[in-house]
């Protein structure tokens, strides 16, 4: 990932203005030039670490300076629900390294990677990854996390953040997938309903957010991924009362994570690009909506194997039709994918540096001189 120049696209002007919105199949900005994401997944604060993992052996400054030297421009976020609790606190931070945060809980400590993240010039999307330390629930909402926190929680994120222009949206659930329906009005299981609820809420205190919306994982008999299907948008879009700012963000996984029978089609990996078309793609490719990838990853990027060719013919769609991404994961501890660091938490994966190198775009604002947050 070669460091791109901030100011390569930039005009006369600083560069991009916030804040974004969209239109047709692009991200743009308050002057309708398009802004391409091309970011990283940084997890931890999902865990019961309460934290961004890695802190246990680098300073937090010096993971965003990397990342922004390495070619990205935005951050997607997880945490859990259970980070906000009280009784929910941070560890695994070696605190000679990160001094300042010595005794936070844990909404300091994300307000903490926040201001870091974003005075490097990174954009960040704040993403629900889990109601709680322990997995990841199929529905937006669970025994212990009602719809009612689910959505007081995205206000209280949306209102903390509103006066720092490069968090520039909410991610609203990670994954819904098993009794998560699209569009059939169950106001129990429907995704869609639940998004434009969310959606509704973060915009009555903060209109300026994107709001990205993931898919679930089936179209009538049909199965994909965990949040990877997004046929449903044709018939029942998201709408919100704010226009202008769904953003679609599937998830798609190679063989490493499931060896599903599209990688093993005799025209693998020729019959891919159709395959992103139909379930996600047509959305860019139609000037419908823009897309995000959200999450998309394997160990192997370099060679002949299923999985590295999988990656490189995905990288190579992405950039052929101007879609965002970001990729999973910064993080060398994630089990079915490997990062974009190796278990060291400081040298670069080469064959991943240069993959994902192929396909960046500029800092929103150029290169950041002095901080101003």
């Amino acid at each position: 990932m070669d460091s791109v120049k901030s100011g390569s696209s930039s005009s006369a002007d600083s560069g991009s203005q916030g804040p974004l919105s969209t239109s047709g199949g692009n991200i743009v900005d308050s002057k309708g030039k398009t802004v391409t994401l091309t970011g990283v997944n940084w997890f931890g604060l999902e865990t019961g670490t309460f934290a961004p993992h890695g802190l246990w052996t680098r300073n937090l400054d010096s993971m965003f300076q990397q990342m922004v030297d390495t070619g990205f421009n935005t951050l997607r976020l997880p945490y859990s629900n259970e980070l906000f609790d009280a009784k929910s606190k941070p560890n695994g931070i070696d605190l000679k390294q990160n001094p300042d945060l010595k005794g936070l809980n844990g909404l300091q400590v994300m307000d903490k990677v926040v201001e870091s993240a974003t005075k490097h010039g990174l954009m960040v999307i704040l993403d629900q990854h889990r109601p709680d330390q322990w997995g990841q629930s199929e529905l937006w909402y669970t025994d212990k996390l009602p719809e009612s926190k689910w959505l007081s929680d995205w206000k209280m994120l949306a209102q903390r953040y509103k006066n720092n222009d490069l968090v520039i949206g909410a991610d609203l659930h990670n994954e819904p997938r098993g009794q998560a329906t699209w569009g059939d009005g169950n106001p129990k299981t429907d995704w869609k309903m639940a998004a434009e609820k969310a959606g509704n809420t973060i915009h009555s205190v903060n209109p300026n957010w994107l709001i990205f919306v993931e898919g679930n994982d089936k179209y009538k008999d049909e199965s994909t991924w965990w949040g990877g299907e997004l046929r449903h948008v044709k018939e029942h879009p998201v709408k919100l009362k704010e226009a202008n700012k769904v953003v679609y963000s599937p998830h798609e996984y190679g063989p490493g994570v499931y060896n599903q029978n599209w990688f093993m089609d005799k025209n693998f990996p020729d019959n891919m690009p159709a395959f992103w078309d139909k379930h996600w793609g047509y959305l860019k490719k139609e000037n419908t909506a823009p897309l995000l990838l959200g999450e998309f990853g394997g160990r192997k990027s370099t060679g002949k194997s299923t999985e590295a060719v999988w990656q490189q013919s995905l990288m190579k769609y992405l950039k052929k039709n101007g879609i965002s991404y970001t990729y999973w994961s910064w993080n060398p501890n994630s089990g079915d994918t490997g990062g974009v660091l190796k278990d060291d938490w400081k040298t670069l994966d080469p064959g991943k540096k240069a993959l994902l190198s192929d396909h960046q775009a500029p800092l929103l604002k150029g290169k950041p001189e002095t901080s101003s947050k």
